[in-house]
């Protein structure tokens, strides 16, 4: 069965003001005519799937049926589906256009990842896309606008497995390079050492500013980093799931017991 339509719910980890944004809100009212957006105030790049305990949140009108929360991206999904819009739930979410790829181990600190798995806990399909860019380049909007249609429609076509969303990657290219479609695997790149920069304010005292240090690694023969630099659009299937299944069989007869 398809899946529905009816009523989107729009995010991302951008903020509520991200170009990103924008164009996936055009995106969603091609497919909908009951889109709501409901972002974080500003931008919640590498909030992975946290959430805001210990500080109130507040919820800014930004125009009908657009919403601007100061949280993060999970915060923005619980918002909408436990009051926002809790009386006619979503059943489909959105989550992007993020400014940058989300490939391999970025998911595990993606705020725009966060979304989908979000949406996935409380059993609404969901999807995040991202765009991948290149350093002292312009941003490829036009190309991540141009095909996010038709991946989006497609994936919808099909029925997804229990407690599996999908994530979406576009090339840093112009939409003419753009060769085509892959569903690919997860890769990973090998963490060299992240970057702690120190520095200090007007005032003298010191701060600290955190880049990502990584390589390339190992790229594999079917996974979403290959083939993002081979020009090709990549849909990974996700699940929630995180046991390793064959660890679990191999553990059980030396670490089970039964105490007396």
């Amino acid at each position: 069965m398809a899946i529905s339509t009816k009523r989107i719910l729009v995010s991302n980890d951008d903020g509520i003001n991200a170009p990103g944004l924008e164009i996936l809100e055009r995106v969603a009212r091609t497919l909908s005519d009951d889109v709501w957006v409901v972002a974080p105030e500003g931008e919640q790049s590498g909030a992975g799937h946290s959430l805001t305990l210990t500080n109130p949140l507040r919820v800014r009108k930004a125009g009908e049926k657009r919403f601007a929360v100061s949280g993060t991206p999970t915060d923005c999904v619980m918002m909408a589906i436990n009051r926002l819009m809790s009386d006619n739930m979503p059943t489909l979410i959105l989550s992007g256009i993020n400014r940058g790829g989300n490939l391999a181990e970025d998911i595990t600190y993606s705020g725009t990842v966060a979304v989908a798995v979000e949406g996935t806990l409380a059993a609404i399909p969901s999807i995040s896309l991202s765009l991948c860019i290149r350093p002292e380049q312009r941003t490829k909007w036009e190309t991540a606008e141009k095909f996010a249609p038709d991946v989006i429609k497609s994936l919808l076509a099909l029925e997804w497995p229990e407690d599996v969303f999908m994530n979406v990657n576009f090339p840093a290219f112009a939409p003419e390079e753009i060769k085509g479609v892959k569903v690919t695997m997860q890769g990973r790149r090998e963490i060299v050492g992240n970057i702690i920069e120190e520095r200090k304010d007007p005032r003298g005292h010191k701060y600290y500013w955190l880049g990502l240090g990584r390589e390339l690694g190992a790229l594999g023969e079917q996974t979403d980093i290959k083939y993002v630099r081979e020009k090709w659009i990549t849909v990974t299937p996700l699940h929630l799931d995180m046991t390793h299944h064959a660890a679990r069989k191999a553990l059980a007869p030396s670490i089970e017991k039964t105490f007396d």
